[in-house]
């Protein structure tokens, strides 16, 4: 039988609620949400009617209906009979959108604000959630015309090709060997996209309950990936870099660096059957792993007999123009992941896999139970950006620095307590809060005009609830607004003491 709330019970949980630093309706609202995120009222408790309840806390029905109205919309709330609604909670999405995980609700019953995964925030709402950035549209563009002329060529035959267009392989194979890495087409393997790549490296070499490292935070998506491949995330902490001068230098927090020596430990100890990690620009703190560390995890990985897999994919975006030798270049054995997604454009999902010829083969047909190849026209312009990879970047590492440059500075003068270290390249700054309210800011945020992804989404566990990457893909003027938009926020939470208190000893928060 599922669980039901009484009102004096309810009464209790909520406390004082009514602080009057919003209307009455949100502030109940607000705290009964962080009431089911907590568990300190369980999932699929029927709450009390909307008439017992407004006796029991002393307001309207208007009130209480109200409240319970905007727990529907956000995903927290089922629709019952009468008034009696049963507790849900919402899955928040690698992309920090909100998937109501109530079965009975079609997409068409869905309201405002609670989108599908993949889809572009809702109009008027900033996204911080994404890091991301537009097309080089002339470039793009350019690379799709010469494909069309090129594209009857192929029209002959089948179309499908499960290594990808020989062009492209040899294009790409090109590219490292110019960086030190000598490569051959047969050792390039053309994907759809990064996240593509490391589904089909998974599939091939990882089996259900192994073992895959992961560094801690790691890029969402692949942690979704390895969790629904059946595999068990191992996490590796971050620690702080010893003697770091950049919060003296900058205002910001110490950086965060990766812990060889955790590391090490890991894969000598758990062996896990494959590794993944971020070296360049990582994804969500944006640290630069230095060559040292990159050679010695490539022998660690070696001596444990792990597939240790890089991802390259924010390897262009080297906003201070620090050098380092690609992992591939310490080891043979090094799997390497690549993309156009972040140099040119998302939407390309265009991007490959660089490993010795015995695993690219070993990849292909793992890969023909999910796709027989990629779409060939893509193909064709992306062999066009890869010979001119150069030609966009200029500009954008241009924009992206003054992007940086102008988010820290904001962060610094309207949210002071929050503590931020300046990445070397990449996308996005990782910020310490002041205390654990990340799913709480990631929850109210649209209230305010923009999306975030919750700090909870890069880790394992729960972890990084006091964390939150806020990216500076967006021209100064809109992350001027959007900065704004998350001090009124944390302004919310410091003026409800109801809320800071149910946060306050509240476990870590696991949202898919």
């Amino acid at each position: 039988m599922s669980p039901s709330l009484n009102p004096p019970a309810l009464a209790r949980l909520l406390g004082e609620w009514n602080v009057g630093v919003a209307p009455a309706y949100r502030e109940l609202a607000d705290v009964v949400r962080l009431l089911v995120l907590d568990g300190r009222v369980a999932l699929d408790t029927a709450l009390p009617s909307e008439r017992a309840l407004s006796g029991a806390l002393g307001v309207s029905r208007t009130t209480v209906t109200a409240a319970y109205g905007h727990l529907r919309e956000q995903g927290f709330l089922s629709s019952g009979q009468g008034s009696r609604g049963r507790t849900r909670i919402p899955r928040l999405t690698a992309l920090g959108t909100t998937v109501l995980t109530d079965p009975g609700l079609t997409t068409a019953g869905r309201t405002p604000g609670t989108t599908s995964p993949g889809l572009a925030a809702p109009e008027g709402l900033i996204d911080l959630a994404y890091a991301s950035l537009p097309a080089s549209g002339e470039v793009v563009h350019r690379a799709f015309a010469a494909a069309l002329t090129e594209l009857p060529a192929l029209l002959p035959g089948f179309g499908y090709d499960a290594m990808g267009l020989l062009p492209l392989r040899e294009t790409v194979a090109a590219r490292y060997t110019a960086a030190g890495v000598p490569t051959t087409a047969e050792q390039i393997l053309v994907t759809s996209g990064a996240q593509h790549a490391l589904n089909i490296i998974i599939r091939a070499v990882a089996g259900r309950q192994d073992r895959v490292l992961v560094e801690h935070p790691s890029y969402p998506n692949a942690l979704d990936a390895i969790r629904a491949a059946g595999c068990r995330p191992l996490a590796v902490a971050f620690t702080t870099a010893q003697g770091d001068s950049t919060k003296e230098a900058d205002g910001g927090a110490p950086a965060l660096v990766w812990d060889m020596h955790a590391l090490q430990a890991a894969l000598v100890q758990q062996r896990p059957r494959m590794a993944y990690v971020v070296p360049d620009f990582h994804n969500p703190t944006g640290q630069l792993m230095p060559d040292v560390q990159r050679r010695q995890l490539v022998r660690a990985a070696a001596a444990a007999g792990t597939v240790l897999v890089v991802d390259e994919t924010l390897r262009e975006l080297n906003l201070d123009g620090v050098e380092t030798s690609p992992v591939a270049a310490f080891g043979p054995a090094v799997v390497t992941i690549g993309s156009l997604s972040k140099s040119h454009w998302a939407g390309l999902r265009t991007g490959w896999i660089r490993a010795s010829e015995a695993m690219i083969q070993r990849f292909a047909a793992a890969r023909t139970s999910l796709d027989l190849g990629g779409p060939l026209m893509e193909q064709l312009a992306a062999a066009h950006l890869v010979r001119a990879l150069d030609e966009p970047l200029p500009a954008r590492l241009s924009a992206l620095r003054d992007n940086r440059a102008a988010l820290l500075e904001l962060l610094a003068g309207h949210l002071p307590d929050w503590e931020t270290a300046r990445p070397a390249g990449g996308l996005s700054v990782w910020c310490r809060l002041p205390a654990p309210v990340s799913t709480a800011l990631t929850m109210i945020a649209p209230d305010f005009g923009i999306r975030l992804a919750a700090g909870p989404r890069f880790g394992v566990g729960g972890a990084f609830e006091r964390y939150l990457r806020v990216p500076f893909t967006l021209p100064p003027d809109q992350l001027e607004t959007a900065v704004l938009a998350l001090r009124s926020a944390q302004d919310r939470l410091d003026a409800a003491p109801q809320l800071r208190r149910t946060l306050k000893n509240a476990p870590a928060l696991a949202i898919a």
